[in-house]
């Protein structure tokens, strides 16, 4: 696995410094969201290159990354096109001054490869493995295509909304009446489904790829940091957080 391992970290790192160089001259960082997805795509067709056998097995999984990560990426390119730099990436520019500009090779761009290259872990080991296509296989990317599912419908929803409603009111229908976060309880799905497709005969440290992205969801980037400020940006929103489940889908209590 290091011998596929190399040349994948090798070519995430460039794409990094590819997309902080972008930054320095729009002076935004925004854009490493869009990116984001597109590590995992730039791992997995540089393990297939180092592959000798591609499999029926190896191609749906390749197919259910590509849908995961080309829906996110065109998704918040389009949100993000034409806006300032985000909120979130204000803040640590503001805490990071002076010298962000090169601090953001590592904080911002750097990071996320490193991320990346961690929770792709379960993906190269399935590439790794040629055995047949099982029902365990046909699970786990049946969760991953219902949790873009479920996160599509999620984020269709919630950009209708803001389009109306966009310095007021919370949203409280479809998805969103039973999570305050089911675009977020869609990516934990996509995850833990791959992790299920890696399950047989994959190394046991392989659950840290799930694991760390619910710990990103729940409680760094995710869930955890949205509610910092929005309560201050939506009136209504903490009475929103008493009714209704901050992740997992549940019924409200009123």
């Amino acid at each position: 696995m290091v011998a596929i391992y190399l040349p994948i970290l090798t070519n995430l790192v460039i794409f990094a410094l590819a997309g902080w160089v972008l930054s320095l001259a729009t002076k935004n960082v925004t854009h490493v969201d869009s990116m984001w997805s597109l590590f995992f795509v730039l791992a997995l067709v540089t393990a297939m290159s180092q592959t000798s056998i591609i499999t029926e097995r190896h191609i749906a999984i390749m197919i259910a990354l590509f849908i995961w990560a080309s829906r996110l990426s065109v998704y918040l390119t389009l949100r993000n096109w034409g806006q300032p730099e985000d909120i979130r990436y204000q803040n640590i520019r503001k805490n990071n001054a002076p010298g962000f500009n090169i601090k953001s090779i590592y904080i911002i761009f750097l990071f996320q490869a490193l991320l990346a290259s961690i929770i792709v872990l379960p993906l190269i080991g399935s590439l790794e493995n040629s055995r047949a296509y099982n029902l365990i296989d046909k699970l786990g990317l049946g969760i991953v295509l219902f949790g873009v599912f479920f996160q599509s419908i999620a984020d269709i929803q919630l950009r209708r909304f803001l389009r109306h409603n966009k310095n007021k009111g919370v949203l409280r229908t479809g998805l969103w009446k039973y999570s305050r976060h089911p675009n977020y309880f869609g990516e934990f799905l996509v995850w833990w489904g791959f992790y299920l497709v890696s399950l047989d005969g994959g190394p046991w440290f392989f659950i840290i790829s799930p694991l760390l992205m619910t710990l990103l969801l729940l409680k760094i980037s995710g869930v955890g940091l949205m509610e910092q400020t929005i309560t201050n940006r939506r009136p209504g929103y903490n009475q929103y957080i008493q009714n209704t489940s901050s992740f997992i889908p549940w019924p409200p209590k009123n």
